[in-house]
């Protein structure tokens, strides 16, 4: 049976870059669980790679089909938005491992629904002063800088991903990104040892 990765971490800890890395490497091959959301696509993004992006109107038709594994709604300064994960036959784990970027809570869910010995956490951190740091040199490249949105995520992920948090959903593993190579290759390896 293979696994599902589940990357989480505070934000600006270097997860999107990671995951990249983590998903070019020939040798792991794993595909990744597309998550969907209902806030703004970013510069860059491309609908079904980073997010699948939908209207409220799609989320009720997915809820209502009962195939929604887990939502959550965050009230941000530009209103509600919504990211969740969908049973939309993306997983075959006769095959497949795969590798997804989700929350604390998300990750409890998926665990939950496809079995703890099936899916396995990977806790990126990284010193908070750097996070800030990186954080706002992200978002300074935005064309439209969201910086009051970027202080209530810094501030809500101390909340969300708290030691006590953390404790209780079992996470022991740390992965320290102090240099992206030689983090991509400390989970790497651990990846490949877990299958």
């Amino acid at each position: 049976m293979k696994k599902i990765y589940c990357m989480m971490g505070k934000s600006s800890t270097g997860k999107d870059t990671l995951f990249k890395m983590l998903m070019e490497d020939q040798e792991l091959s794993v595909k990744t669980l597309v998550p969907y959301t209902t806030r703004p696509m970013r510069e860059g993004e491309r609908d079904g790679v980073e997010y699948h992006f939908c209207d409220e109107t799609r989320l009720k038709a997915l809820e209502e089909s009962g195939r929604i594994i887990e939502l959550r709604t965050y009230d941000t300064v530009h209103g509600l938005w919504k990211y969740f994960t969908v049973d939309d036959d993306q997983v075959d784990l006769e095959k497949y491992s795969y590798l997804l970027i989700g929350t604390l809570e998300a990750y409890l869910k998926i665990r939950d629904y496809y079995g703890k010995d099936r899916v396995i956490p990977i806790y990126i951190e990284v010193e908070d002063g750097l996070r800030l740091q990186r954080a706002v040199e992200r978002e300074r490249k935005e064309s439209m800088p969201r910086y009051e949105e970027l202080c209530r995520r810094f501030l809500a992920d101390a909340v969300d991903f708290s030691e006590e948090k953390l404790t209780d959903a079992g996470i022991e593993k740390r992965f320290i990104n102090e240099n992206l190579s030689e983090t991509e290759h400390i989970i790497r390896q651990y990846m490949l040892e877990s299958e």
